[in-house]
């Protein structure tokens, strides 16, 4: 079992204000490939190749067929133990915000409740041009159909909700990760390599603001050297032990 700071444990248990930033290795323990891990028939291509709009545009039916097999493996996955530690946490704070740059949905099938996504939501999936809201068909991933699914509405073309390379992050979700950042008394930082701004920027916001800050990750990050405490282990073991412990010291307080 992995051991936890005191410092830390005390810090989560008096918080009134608690962020996350969650990377890959949060959702690593599901068993989902990695954005750069294809197999089969996908192996020919890099991401940079279909995630992009030029991409889109010039072939609309082979990304949609690489969005649905990668959401196909996603549907397979379920929230590990590190999810939903998270989500126990959130019930424990007043105050709670998870903030993410994964984009498998993951977080709200544990249950967190109050989750901002700063590239998107890969289930999700919306027209060009209408912007109605969509959802591809993960079950037909493989089929060899040349026509790209489009809107039903006005029969444009559907996109997954996904930031691409090239594009910027919503607006409205790096404001509110900020703000959040900004508002923590305890800001966590779990499984992300801490180099991808802007989102890398937030445990610095974060810290210039008072945070106490904790890198949890098996591997050294860009913020391992600047946070108060790096839990150098996977998610999925240090966080249920870190919530564990902070539910034991809130009820301890309150007895």
């Amino acid at each position: 079992m992995t051991s936890v700071p005191d410092e830390l444990v005390d810090a989560l248990a008096a918080a009134k204000t608690v962020a996350v930033l969650t990377g890959a290795g949060a959702s690593a323990e599901s068993g989902i490939a990695t954005f750069r891990d294809p197999d089969g028939l996908w192996e020919q291509f890099s991401p940079e190749e279909l995630a992009n709009v030029e991409a889109f545009l010039d072939n609309p039916t082979l990304v949609q067929g690489w969005y649905r097999y990668r959401q196909a493996a996603i549907e397979e996955a379920a929230p590990n133990a590190g999810h939903r530690a998270l989500t126990r946490l959130e019930q424990l704070v007043p105050r709670f915000a998870c903030i993410t740059q994964n984009v498998d949905n993951l977080h709200q099938e544990a249950g967190t409740e109050r989750v901002i996504e700063l590239h998107g939501n890969i289930i999700r999936s919306y027209c060009i041009d209408c912007g109605e809201s969509h959802t591809l068909d993960a079950s037909v991933a493989n089929d060899d159909d040349p026509d790209p699914v489009r809107c039903d509405e006005c029969g444009e073309l559907i996109r997954p909700d996904v930031v691409w390379f090239g594009e910027r992050l919503p607006p409205d979700a790096i404001a509110s990760a900020s703000s959040w950042a900004r508002d923590a008394d305890v800001f966590l930082c779990v499984g992300t390599s801490a180099v991808v701004f802007p989102a890398a920027d937030l445990p610095l916001e974060a810290l210039d603001h008072g945070a106490y800050v904790a890198d949890i990750n098996p591997d050294t990050s860009a913020v391992s050297g600047k946070a108060h405490v790096h839990l150098q282990a996977p998610a999925g073991e240090a966080l249920p032990a870190l919530v564990e412990a902070v539910a034991a010291r809130i009820n301890s307080d309150a007895a």
